[in-house]
């Protein structure tokens, strides 16, 4: 059935196309059945995503339409790679930013070894690469039947513990030594950490969940929950035109992210091909924080206050020195009163390449949203991912400059934190990390 693969250079919402032509070939009944709207939408629920759309650009065909004609909307049928000839990592790290997303961490049961370890992750290499194809898997559940891939990605992380409950110590690397504590953490120790994490984006929620189930029962009798989080962006086609994304304190987040344009990129985000640990060339950190936001605290100051703890504008993320969102900070810039016209403790200025040795981490999280405490105060924020190639120089150096003194600190608290080594992309019949299990 028609797909197309994500090709996204920036981490943000892509401007939705139409689906590719039709390839050739016999189709099976489970393929159609996988990849056919929903009857029961209808006209009426196609129509709906049109309108999403940046002057239609959206386009579906009739839902209600039967046999080999029925096609999905190009929302539904983007397929991004489990692997690609071109690129050794993962994807979820410079795939564009999904509507749904989960992250979850698991924790190898009692007895399961090194051998289990690597079956499990057999097996949800296996299971990530028929979902993110559109296929069904094995013992399906039918909660995505109908649905298209929906840009649906799985990436899998190894945490500090994992070395040590699989005898495979020796070969942790030192960028997996634990973060160190900052002053604002108030850190859930029972949401944070794992031996075994994994991040599913898509850009249905349908979609997202049935990987998560699918993938929580092949860990069954191997490896146990031990946390997870739901988030979820802005889907895509939701604006007039692609964008940068705003978090839940309305601000435009990711505008200085690198980009895979940028000549430092790689060396910045992946690990090199030098590093001590072979299995890990071509891999990434990531860096995971549960981080509440006082929305209620806030949303009381004023837009301009807001602006000036931020350092640019709430309506288009262009710094307060002017131009637009992509013009570069004057930090250098002084008002009428002789004070810089980004305060000197602005988040945008402190987190700052320019104010952090050229420090950078590729930010790429979900917003979330877990109800209300018991103060009728939100409980949301932001599920906080960086990807890296060297925590120690990127996010914790970035994260101390940001602890002593950066004007948006006293509006978050960090209340989960984790951090994963993401090997490269597994081999053509392979699964990830088996160049560490298997060595």
């Amino acid at each position: 059935m028609s797909k197309r693969t994500a090709q996204a250079p920036e981490p943000q919402a892509p401007e939705p196309q139409a689906p590719a032509p039709e390839p050739a070939g016999p189709r099976t009944a489970l393929t159609l059945s996988r990849r056919r709207l929903l009857g029961t939408v209808g006209a009426a629920g196609a129509a709906g995503l049109v309108v999403g759309g940046a002057g239609g650009a959206l386009g579906t065909a009739a839902a209600h339409e039967e046999g080999p004609a029925a096609a999905l909307s190009s929302l539904g049928s983007t397929e991004v790679p489990f692997r690609d000839d071109r690129a050794k990592q993962q994807a979820g790290i410079t795939t564009p930013l999904q509507a749904s997303g989960h992250l979850v961490a698991f924790d190898l049961a009692p007895g399961s070894d090194r051998k289990a370890a690597a079956a499990l992750l057999r097996r949800w290499s296996r299971t990530a690469e028929e979902l993110m194809a559109g296929r069904t898997p094995d013992a399906d559940t039918g909660v995505a039947l109908d649905a298209g891939p929906s840009s649906l990605t799985v990436t899998f992380g190894l945490g500090h513990s994992f070395f040590d409950r699989t005898g495979l110590t020796k070969h942790r690397p030192v960028q997996l030594d634990p973060l160190p504590d900052f002053s604002a953490d108030a850190l859930d120790p029972e949401r944070s950490n794992g031996d075994l994490w994994i991040q599913i984006g898509a850009d249905d929620a349908l979609v997202a969940f049935h990987a998560l189930r699918a993938l929580q029962k092949d860990a069954a009798g191997t490896a146990r929950l031990r946390w997870q989080m739901n988030g979820f962006n802005r889907t895509p086609g939701a604006t007039a035109h692609p964008m940068t994304a705003r978090n839940l304190m309305g601000q435009v987040d990711g505008t200085n992210n690198p980009k895979p344009t940028d000549a430092d990129f790689d060396r910045r985000i992946f690990v090199g091909r030098d590093a001590a640990q072979e299995w890990m060339r071509g891999g990434s950190y990531a860096v995971v924080r549960r981080i509440r936001m006082l929305l209620d605290d806030w949303e009381k100051r004023s837009r301009h206050e807001q602006e000036r703890v931020i350092g640019r504008r709430k309506d288009s993320g262009a710094p307060l020195t002017g131009g637009s969102e992509t013009t570069p900070m004057k930090l250098d810039a002084t008002g009428a009163d002789g004070l810089p016209v980004i305060p000197a403790n602005a988040h945008a200025r402190v987190a700052a390449p320019e104010s952090n040795q050229g420090a950078a981490m590729l930010r790429r999280p979900f917003s979330y949203h877990d109800g209300f405490r018991d103060d009728g105060a939100p409980d949301a924020g932001l599920l906080f991912i960086c990807w890296q190639a060297d925590p120690l120089r990127a996010f914790t150096q970035i994260q101390r400059k940001l602890d002593r003194g950066d004007a948006l600190s006293p509006f978050l608290r960090h209340e989960a934190s984790g951090l994963y080594a993401v090997p490269p992309a597994a081999v053509p019949g392979g699964y990830v990390g088996q160049p560490l299990l298997e060595g």
